[in-house]
Order: structure tokens, then sequence, then C-alpha cells
């Protein structure tokens, strides 16, 4: 039995992880990463890194490699490779499953800002704030880059491109942040506004309290929905579980 798991995410490794240690011995489990990171944490498992070449070059990947079920781990902002994968799996006939982590949900004493896109985002900030933490990564930072006259703290994994905003601070980390640390930041920046994607999870869930607590408004990007039609787990456990009875091997 052959899985290919399209990872990139702290819940695909784990997954990884599950496949490799509970499916029957001989089972290949092959998490795919999209190369967009430098230096990314590889999963167990066999890992090879690049894309497919759209909807067509996934299923014919399918394929030749025998692949007997596919899971879509990647990040819930991922909308164009979600729907490669089920166009893929669709046209090779193979079973997919999709992992994703539960979105955020607001809570008493938050000021949430909901929209639609990063441009919807960029539009409403002027009303809401002067300095800005954009916690919505590396790309797409040229939504933002319009004559504003706002001040941005941007931070990402690797090093930003151009465009992006002519008052922009960059801060290179990778999560998991801390409740202590996201309130430093706030503090040390004069942060009074915060922009972020509904990425959910708990890795980057600490700004949205610091948020809170420090009383400034947040701008939550909406993550894309799943194409229709397709199963989708909450956990790795999930998947592992609905994996399992897809294939007719209930464990």
């Amino acid at each position: 039995m052959h899985v290919l798991v399209l990872g990139g995410t702290t819940e695909a490794r784990r997954l990884a992880g599950l496949l490799v240690a509970e499916l029957p011995e001989g089972t290949r489990v092959t998490s795919s990463l999209a190369g967009r990171v430098a230096g990314p944490r590889l999963p167990p498992g066999e890992v090879r890194i690049g894309g497919f070449g759209g909807a067509g070059g996934l299923a014919a990947w399918l394929r030749t490699h025998r692949v007997d079920a596919l899971i879509d781990a990647t990040h819930p902002f991922a909308g164009t490779i979600s729907f490669h994968a089920a166009a893929g799996a669709a046209a090779a006939h193979v079973p997919l499953l999709a992992l994703r982590r539960p979105g955020w949900v607001p809570g008493a004493g938050d000021d949430w800002y909901p929209v639609a896109s990063l441009e919807e985002a960029a539009a409403v900030l002027p009303a809401l704030g002067r300095r800005v933490f954009l916690t919505t990564g590396r790309l797409g930072l040229a939504a933002f880059a319009g004559p504003n006259g706002l001040w941005f703290l941007s931070r990402s994994v690797d090093a930003p491109e151009p465009p992006y905003p002519a008052r922009m601070e960059t801060l290179r980390d990778r999560g998991p942040f801390t409740l202590e640390g996201e309130r430093e930041l706030i503090r040390r920046h004069r942060i009074d506004v915060l922009v972020t994607k509904d990425s959910g999870g708990a890795a980057t869930a600490p700004k949205l309290a610091a948020a809170r607590e420090a009383r400034i408004p947040v701008v939550v990007v909406r993550r894309p929905p799943v194409p229709e039609g397709v199963t989708v787990a909450g956990t790795p456990e999930e998947a592992v579980s609905r994996l399992r009875a897809q294939l007719g091997h209930p464990g």
C-alpha cells in the first residue's frame, strides 16, 4: 500500500509519523512538500519536494507511483493545491481525505474584523490603527504595499520579497510562539492592530490572546473552503481512522 501526504504543516508531520507507525508493515508513506520554505522540518517516511504541474501532473504521479490513498494535509490557505488534489485524485480514481485543523473562534473580549482576502484586510486597516502586526506570511505582502501611511511589523519564516510596504520591519521567526513573547512584541513595537489568517492551531494562537489583553483590533482573513465532496478530518488521529475505514482496514 502507498499513501501520499501533501504536507508542509505540523499536522502533516504528525500524520506521517502516525501512518509510518500504525499502518501495516510494508506500507509506503510519502510526504510531498512544496519547497517554498528553506530548511523545512522533514517528516518520517519518504519525502519529495516540488510541485506536480497541476491536477493533471498529480494524477499522473498517483498512477505512476501506484498510490492507494491521498491525504491533503496542506496549510488551510493553500487553496490551489487542494483543488488540484481533488481533481487529480478523481482523475486517478484514488480516494482523497483532507486534514484541516479547526479554525479559531472569537471569545469574550475579542475585537475581530473578519475579511475575505488580504486586499480587503488592507482596505480596512487605516480605520483601525497605524502600527500593524502583520502575521500573514511572506507571500501576499503586495496587498499592503499601497500608500496608506501605515507602519508594519511583518513576521515570517523566510525573508519576504518585494513588493511590500515601504515602512516595514521584518521579523524572521518560526512558531510555536508564547503568550509572553507576543505580549512583548506588541508592547515594544507599540502595535495597535493585528492582521492574521484564520490558520487555526495552537502554535500561533497566543497572538490572539495577547491582542485581546492589549485591547487591540484583529483583522482575520477567512480561510478558503475545502473542495466540495471531500471528507475532512480535524486531527491526524482522526485522519488515520478515516483512512483505515476508506481502505477497509479498521484496525
